[in-house]
């Protein structure tokens, strides 16, 4: 599925039936390859596909509360523990699934009001001057459809099991 980024103005309040994240939460927008994981209180799903593209950054994970929560303040305890722990088992089976060498992760942006955790895999001979913050402008970064992201949710999601 491909999604438009969504404007976000700091100012304004946002009604959780307007949320993406909201939205595929309940199954509105399915996250490509389906959830990596979900309980009550996370989900974790590969990124979208990008309007107009047609391959993504295989391995680009994001890991959120199912609460709507625009920022890391605003979880509860409970939460906070658990989106603790799984950004940690999450990147494990990533780390697995992937034979990445490291996991990156970052809050970025104001796009969308809804507290997000990227998770980004560094694969096996990425060229140090493509190490983050530049990972996606390696010409040789895995890529991939949606044929190739259904795959590799997959496969993480069977790590998830012994992460």
């Amino acid at each position: 599925m491909r999604v438009k980024k969504h404007a976000y103005n700091a100012s304004s309040t946002m009604d959780t039936n307007d949320c993406l994240v909201c939205r595929k939460h309940r199954g509105d927008l399915p996250a490509p390859g389906g959830a990596v994981y979900e309980d009550n209180l996370v989900y974790a799903s590969h990124v979208f596909i990008p309007e107009g593209r047609e391959v993504v950054y295989l391995g680009w994970l994001v890991l959120e509360p199912k609460r709507h929560a625009p920022c890391l303040p605003d979880l509860t305890d409970a939460e906070a523990e658990r989106f603790g722990l799984m950004t940690t088992r999450v990147s494990r089976a990533l780390t697995q699934a992937t034979g990445a060498e490291h996991i990156y992760s970052s809050v970025l942006g104001h796009h969308v009001p809804h507290l997000h955790l990227h998770l980004f895999p560094r694969y096996p001979n990425t060229p140090r001057e493509y190490w983050w913050p530049r990972l996606d402008d390696w010409p040789d970064l895995p890529r991939g459809g949606e044929h190739e992201v259904t795959e590799l949710v997959a496969r993480i999601r069977t790590r998830m099991k012994d992460a």
